[in-house]
């Protein structure tokens, strides 16, 4: 089947290096990133995707965003720290 497909220009260019790379026409490689894009697991009816939930051991009374913003600050001083560094 022949149809005109719009992509993003970036899009387009990875797709292009990928065929470049692979020695592939630009086509297949779209046809096969669709088809790994429908269909990841490689085959035609993929199972569902499933995630079993657990606890993370919060107590009642604890305030788990007290704990990500010492995160978050130790993180901006560890990033401060490398630009000082020249990293």
């Amino acid at each position: 089947m022949e149809t005109t497909l719009t992509l993003d220009d970036e899009l387009a260019e990875e797709l292009e290096e990928v065929a470049h790379r692979a020695g592939k026409p630009f086509t297949d490689v779209v046809n096969e990133t669709l088809r790994k894009g429908l269909h990841p697991s490689g085959t035609l009816s993929p199972k569902p995707y499933r995630l079993e939930t657990v606890s993370l051991g919060v107590r009642p009374g604890v305030d788990i965003d007290k704990a990500r913003h010492i995160a978050d600050a130790l993180e901006d001083e560890e990033i401060a720290r490398k630009l000082e560094m020249g990293k």
